[in-house]
């Protein structure tokens, strides 16, 4: 129900409610100003709910984890810092500070699929009007043809007479759309076949790495904002787990927070997945456990991280473009193939 609300609001929110509560404005009166200041009829509903609940003596962090799809439990964990060490204000600071660095993080990857997603979207219209459109009538002419034709020609005319009928391409775009439901589906409810395709993902070239990084800058990003906030480390780094989006770094993180309540250092428990942390994460997270500054130093990891992951985005395209120019000209070519040279061949028999 509340899941279309947009980050710039959810960020208006956040950063409006830290500047009151550091005016010393009390968390009542602020929610109720925000109520009146929020456009969106949704977000302003959970706003006054919020309000009211706080109202009759409940803690802000556990009104907000009411609301999962609105308030992540990373931001819930770090309220709730604020409000035992009684400097709310300083918690909210740093959800702030996170929700802008995720959101430029997102923003990077959104931008650099764009370009991509739109020439590669474009060239399957571009297909799909060649072969039920202009194909079906250039391809007339070869009917007349007595002798056999060439191989790509006869493969080009049968793929063109089978997209050109109405009801075979009614029947491969619902096989598309069912693969993909499927796809979704095997994602969000098998496991086995989940992990499997984030196994993949890692060991894709170009995008494998970025994959890497994207899940690195995740990790230490979280990570240092919840141990700013003064939450145990196992505790955040089973919260971070959720954050990464490839699921060999959630069941990673998952089990180092486990193995970490025996004692053991987060720095060895990495050191065993070497595919997952490089020797730069766990050599600094080491660093950091010995010097007591494993906060500052996972600030200076997401700094990094996230610097590459915005040169990797901006360099992505580049990288891509090359690929996609090649397949089109690969498919541009073979058509022109298939089609020139039974005429060539009729050219020369004249």
């Amino acid at each position: 129900m509340f899941s279309r609300i947009s980050f710039v609001d959810k960020l208006f929110f956040v950063d409006h409610l830290r500047t009151m509560t550091h005016a010393s404005l009390s968390l009542v009166e602020s929610l109720s100003i925000l109520s009146k200041e929020t456009r969106s009829k949704k977000f302003k509903a959970i706003i006054a709910e919020i309000s009211h609940d706080v109202e009759e003596g409940n803690q802000l962090s556990a009104v907000l984890a009411k609301y999962p799809r609105v308030f992540p439990p990373i931001y819930v964990k770090m309220v709730e810092s604020g409000e035992v060490s009684g400097k709310l204000d300083e918690s909210l600071t740093q959800v702030v500070i996170q929700m802008k660095k995720t959101h430029a993080l997102l923003s990077s990857i959104r931008g650099a699929m764009m370009y991509p997603a739109v020439v590669v979207t474009a060239m399957i219209g571009v297909g799909v009007l060649m072969t039920t459109v202009i194909l079906p009538k250039l391809l007339e002419i070869f009917d007349e043809f007595d002798a056999e034709l060439p191989l790509a020609t006869r493969i080009l005319i049968a793929v063109t007479k089978f997209m050109s009928n109405p009801v075979n391409l009614a029947i491969v775009l619902m096989a598309l759309i069912l693969g993909l439901v499927l796809f979704i589906s095997g994602l969000k409810k098998n496991l086995q076949f989940r992990r499997l395709i984030h196994t993949v993902n890692l060991h894709l070239p170009i995008a494998g790495h970025v994959v890497k990084q994207i899940n690195l800058a995740r990790f230490s990003l979280t990570l240092s904002s919840l141990l700013k906030s003064t939450i145990p480390i196992i505790d955040a780094v089973e919260i971070t787990a959720g954050t990464c989006t490839n699921l060999l770094y959630q069941e990673a993180l998952r089990a180092t927070a486990k193995d970490m309540k025996s004692g053991t250092p987060m720095s060895e428990i990495l050191a065993r997945y070497p595919k997952l942390f490089s020797p730069m994460v766990t050599e600094m997270v080491m660093v950091g456990e010995r010097a007591g500054e494993v906060d500052r130093l996972l600030v200076e990891l997401s700094e990094f991280y996230n610097e590459e992951v915005d040169k990797t985005m901006k360099n992505f395209t580049t990288i891509i473009e090359p690929v996609l120019i090649v397949l089109l000209g690969l498919v541009v070519g073979g058509v022109a193939v298939a089609v020139i040279m039974p005429m060539y061949s009729l050219v020369q028999n004249f």
